[in-house]
């Protein structure tokens, strides 16, 4: 299913959320080399992310084919400036269940940006009738981002002991979920 919408921004900007499609592939590894220098909250860093854009090609393809997984873009004047993949479960018996991950440029922090695709995220969930639960984890120090989370409706579900490793220190990650009912 094709899903795309467009939103105005508290600066004038238009932000259009979209499904990626397989000729955004060298687009997006671009993207994620960029925002991958730009913070120590992403599960990877600078260089970390090694993916031909064959292989991001066919994981694109990958997530169209598959109705509890979930791979979108916001775009900028043609330009990405976040990305967010949601991947459900591969068992019938999780297949209603799955995480997300989620990046927005530096650049356009403050904007709404985060909030609007991680709607866009719950409101696919909820159309689905399929994904009945959504977790996510982040930084234990990520108190932005957590606090979005909170606004949003996710509950605080646990911790995860030395989760990464950033600069040589373990850090601890925070473990959350929604339900949709």
């Amino acid at each position: 299913m094709i899903l795309s919408r467009e939103f105005s921004l508290k600066n004038d900007l238009r932000l259009i959320i979209r499904n990626a499609e397989e000729n955004d592939a060298e687009r997006i590894i671009e993207y994620i080399q960029k925002v991958s220098t730009e913070s120590n909250n992403l599960s990877f860093g600078e260089g970390e992310f090694n993916i031909s854009v064959d292989e991001e090609k066919k994981l694109i393809s990958s997530v169209k084919d598959t109705s509890n997984c979930l791979f979108i873009l916001g775009i900028i004047d043609n330009r990405i400036v976040s990305v967010l993949n949601f991947n459900g479960g591969k068992r019938a018996r999780l297949l209603h269940v799955g995480e997300f991950g989620i990046t927005v440029l530096k650049e356009f922090w403050g904007l709404g940006i985060g909030r609007l695709m991680l709607q866009f995220m719950i409101n696919w969930a909820r159309e689905s009738k399929l994904i009945r639960k959504i977790n996510l984890r982040a930084r234990i120090d990520n108190y932005s981002a957590i606090e979005l989370y909170k606004k949003i409706g996710f509950k605080e579900e646990g911790i995860l002991i030395r989760d990464m490793m950033v600069n040589g220190e373990f850090v601890d990650s925070i473990i959350m979920g929604l339900c949709i009912d």
